[in-house]
């Protein structure tokens, strides 16, 4: 996952690598690249030696192979880098360097994280991460505990180790994203939920989504699915028993697959994405994606019976600080604030098919893929 930036990328700075001519390439995330650093600095710390390059398994079972940019062996700590490759998504740490230094901890400490240089600090609510903690998502924490966890299986040692991920200039690499707004300071964060970046190139996403109808009609399906991540396909898929085929790649384009139903219809059509995504469908915006589409709280907020909402809690809702913080919200004050957006998106998705023959469900789910509310 590329970080959401507030605009179009700037060219490359200078020291940082630029991208190669070509076909479009998927690349890595900040996540996976501070996993291999974590991995080859531990590995050095136990044994002296550093792997490189370092392969590391991600959470859908690809083994990727990083070198590493950098390395520092001291006594009681280590310290691995590696230059992030992107692929071609505009992301603005592309050729950045993330580096993972690790210690020991007293037993009993459990693996810790740190925010090094370049990498922010969480001081607003409503992010996956606490107040105070470092802006390490919780994908990318897992992926280096599971290494981290390993590696002292393996040699017999207690998984009492601190980690700290820099990325130097993510400071001001950090300015060109949406990390200030949302109470990110000091840095990046470390992002990612399969450890893959996709190339992004809208005129070639949706004419993926173009070619994966067409393929349905041929097939003669009746029944095909759009989600905004593979958390909430994963889930929407279950909940219908749907065939892969049934797929379509839709990610931020929810208009480029409506448009192209409403001229080229299939009978059924299930959009599915979690509550911040399916927000700004409610709201009307039809491309979802951070950097060219917000949500408006005042909105999100209109959308709750009155009679359930008092001006305590909408006050807090008005001024939260992310769609989730509004979410949580709404669930610790018992207000179903889910089903008010699934009804408001599917009414958008029905109104941009005009008329189309098109059956629309709209499915909610949660960070865990839980689904929380589906309107149909």
């Amino acid at each position: 996952m590329s970080q959401p930036e507030k605009t179009a990328a700037p060219a490359a700075d200078e020291g940082r690598i630029a991208k190669p001519e070509g076909p479009l390439r998927t690349g890595w995330t900040t996540g996976a690249c501070a996993t291999a650093a974590t991995k080859a600095a531990l590995t050095a710390l136990i044994t002296g030696e550093f792997p490189d390059p370092v392969t590391i398994r991600l959470p859908r079972g690809e083994e990727p192979a990083f070198s590493l940019s950098l390395e520092a062996l001291g006594d009681g700590h280590a310290m691995a880098g590696i230059v992030k490759d992107a692929g071609d998504d505009p992301d603005v740490t592309h050729g950045a360097t993330v580096i993972a230094s690790v210690r020991p901890l007293p037993p009993g400490s459990g693996i810790r994280f740190a925010a090094g240089d370049g990498v922010g600090t969480v001081t607003r609510p409503g992010l996956p991460i606490g107040v105070g903690e470092p802006a390490i998502n919780p994908v990318p924490r897992a992926m280096m505990t599971a290494e981290v966890e390993a590696l002292c299986v393996q040699h017999g040692l207690p998984a009492d180790i601190e980690i700290t991920v820099s990325i130097p200039g993510g400071d001001k690499i950090a300015e060109r994203t949406w990390n200030p707004r949302l109470g990110i300071v000091g840095g990046l964060s470390v992002l990612g939920t399969t450890g893959v970046v996709h190339p992004f190139s809208c005129a070639a996403w949706i004419h993926s989504i173009h070619r994966g109808i067409d393929v349905a009609r041929a097939e003669g399906m009746k029944h095909v699915l759009g989600a905004t991540g593979s958390t909430s396909e994963k889930a929407a898929q279950v909940f219908h028993d749907l065939p892969d085929g049934a797929l379509l790649d839709m990610g931020d384009f929810a208009g480029g697959l409506l448009k192209y139903l409403r001229a080229h219809p299939v009978p059924r059509l299930t959009i599915a994405g979690g509550f911040a995504k399916m927000a700004k469908l409610a709201q009307g915006a039809l491309d979802l994606h951070s950097s060219r589409s917000q949500v408006d709280n005042a909105a999100l907020v209109s959308l709750i019976d009155g009679s359930v909402l008092n001006e305590r809690v909408r006050e807090r809702m008005l001024h939260a600080n992310t769609a989730l913080e509004i979410l949580e919200l709404a669930n610790e004050n018992d207000i179903d604030i889910s089903s008010a957006i699934a009804r408001a998106a599917r009414a958008t998705a029905v109104a941009t098919l005009r008329g189309a023959p098109v059956e629309v469900d709209v499915i909610v789910t949660d960070r865990q893929g839980k689904i929380i509310a589906r309107a149909a």
